[in-house]
């Protein structure tokens, strides 16, 4: 007898809310797994993992920091996954935001330049992302190109051309032939919030960030359109929003606010361009807007969750000696598990009769 996948008209919001609970436990379960098949401790590594760095004050300044860049990013998918337009290029983004700021880092370092250089600097970022975040959105408007496809290779693309500045007309010269740009001028640096540490000023500016986008995605005519066109399209067409805009929108903010991170990020804990300047934050904000359920304030408290792992991956490799493609798993389990999850509470499995022909 065939099966039929339906969707379910009325789903409560308690199944809604449980979805990140029962993707979280999952990958505790093929955590706890891995680590047996591994020879460890569960126990151990899990503490290690999820425990030990809440109680150290380095390591909880530590986790915000990484979870800057997962909050603004993040913040900027929800746009588009709400307007279901996929984004899949985030870290491309990232990339293209932080080059374009430190242009002007690079272009004006060794000189008097005056305190505006930092905000000019975020401001290119937010605009680099964006341009990049249009390219995909351009070719699906214009020849109906699969944004998942183009925003993906576009990734690769951006980090290359990262690449290659890093080591060719950025290259510090006094750097010993090491592929990488000068430091940049103080007055190209995020400021620190307190007087050890790395938590510096982004984080301000990620919360900033989450409270307008709340605001936008909740309050406004704005959010509305962006709700209906990933809802019912055709709803939102009759009301007279036009799908382009739409489209070219939401690629333009999720791009801006990774461009954003990316520029913070290098400001803030870099100091520097480098060949690589991301260990894949465009691809986890994807896990953190997920388990956030395209809300900004829960993406927040998802993407410490992650930031968690991040520094949990880096003392189970030092303690325990544990790659850190570890931590990846952790991350593309709860992914896939949030993924899985979702489906089943909002589809169901229904059999249907065939039909005799006469």
């Amino acid at each position: 007898m065939p099966l039929r996948i339906e969707r379910q008209e009325h789903i409560s919001g308690l199944r809604l809310t449980l979805v990140p609970l029962i993707a979280i436990a999952f990958t505790i379960i093929v955590g706890t797994v891995m680590f047996v098949a591994l020879g460890h401790d569960p126990i151990r590594a899990f503490g290690i993992y999820f425990i030990e760095p809440l109680t150290d004050t380095w390591t909880l300044q530590e986790l915000v920091v990484k979870a800057c860049p997962l909050m603004l990013i993040g913040t900027g998918l929800a746009f588009c996954y709400r307007a279901n337009r996929w984004n899949i290029g985030a870290e491309g983004q990232y990339v293209a935001g932080a080059v374009l700021g430190s242009w002007l880092a690079l272009a004006t370092h060794g000189t008097d330049a005056g305190p505006w250089v930092l905000p000019a600097m975020l401001a290119l970022g937010v605009i680099g992302g964006a341009l990049w975040g249009l390219i995909p959105a351009f070719l699906r408007v214009r020849f109906g190109a699969s944004e998942i496809l183009t925003s993906l290779m576009l990734v690769y693309v951006a980090q290359l051309g990262l690449d290659y500045l890093v080591r060719g007309p950025w290259r510090d010269p006094q750097g010993f032939n090491f592929p990488q740009s000068v430091t940049f001028d103080d007055v190209a640096l995020m400021p620190l919030l307190l007087g050890e540490g790395r938590l510096h000023g982004g984080i301000l500016i990620a919360l900033v960030v989450i409270a307008a986008a709340t605001f936008v995605l909740g309050r406004t005519l704005v959010g509305y359109s962006i709700e209906l066109a990933g809802s019912a399209p055709r709803a939102a067409a009759f009301a007279g929003f036009d799908e382009r805009r739409v489209t070219y929108g939401v690629f333009a903010v999720s791009g801006g606010l990774a461009g954003l991170a990316g520029m913070i990020e290098v400001t803030g804990t870099i100091g520097q361009m480098q060949p690589s300047i991301s260990p894949g934050y465009g691809f986890t904000a994807i896990i953190a807007a997920m388990l956030g359920r395209l809300h900004p304030v829960l993406i927040l408290v998802s993407s410490l969750v992650l930031a968690l792992t991040y520094i949990g991956g880096e003392a189970a490799q030092i303690t325990m000696r544990l790659p850190f493609d570890v931590t990846r798993v952790f991350q593309g389990t709860l992914l896939i598990a949030i993924l899985a999850a979702d489906v089943l509470v909002r589809y169901r499995v229904r059999r249907v009769e065939e039909v005799g022909h006469a």
